[in-house]
């Protein structure tokens, strides 16, 4: 099916229905923009993580026994 087969298809849905389906392609539209820009982000991130020495001080201490205190 091609783009304006589905257009007229939703053309003849009820509009409570239409409306549905609008909601839905938006919420699918922006999940998979803020999983690029995620993405995006931990790219530009990694190299800091990797050489910024200030960034990764406390990562000595993640093989280190944890005890709570009560």
């Amino acid at each position: 099916m091609n783009t304006s087969e589905l257009i007229k298809e939703i053309q003849r849905l009820p509009i409570q229905q239409r409306i549905y389906v609008v909601e839905k392609t938006i919420h699918s539209i922006r999940k998979e923009e803020d999983l690029k820009q995620l993405s995006t982000a931990a790219e530009v991130m990694y190299s800091e993580y990797k050489t910024d020495i200030d960034l990764t001080a406390f990562t000595v201490l993640d093989f280190e026994n944890f005890y709570e205190t009560r």
